[in-house]
């Protein structure tokens, strides 16, 4: 069955996560997208942009999600700490959005929570 799960750190997920609509803390950058994508098979993700950085290395990570087809997004850091999820669901605006999460429904401007339940209530892929 899939949840929503709120972490601080995207180390912090394991099997179980697995389907599970994600929110993190992290920053949206390859290296975490790429960590993700090789251990599991998420139904959607949000992250902290990071100050997106330079050439956008902030976010570079939701191009690798979707190809994959995992819709994501990230959050402004401005409007939420990074390396802390809760914070990011609870007060983070979206800033990036990746195809798979625009076809969702999800948009730039909108809250957290609402792309977060954009997301669970889309759930494109089907691993439960």
């Amino acid at each position: 069955m899939s949840s929503i799960v709120i972490v601080d750190s995207i180390s912090c997920l394991n099997e179980s996560n697995n389907g599970d609509v994600v929110v993190c803390g992290s920053h949206g950058g390859i290296s975490a997208a790429e960590y993700v994508v090789n251990r599991f098979r998420l139904n959607g993700i949000i992250v902290n942009d990071a100050g997106k950085g330079k050439g956008s290395a902030g976010i570079a990570g939701l191009q690798v999600y979707e190809r994959i087809g995992i819709p994501a997004a990230a959050v402004d850091t401005f409007t939420a700490m990074i390396g802390n999820g809760l914070d990011n669901y609870e007060c983070g605006i979206i800033s990036a959005v990746n195809k798979p999460a625009e076809d969702c429904g999800v948009k730039i401007g909108m809250s957290a929570k609402d792309a977060t339940l954009i997301m669970f209530n889309k759930r494109t892929a089907k691993y439960d």
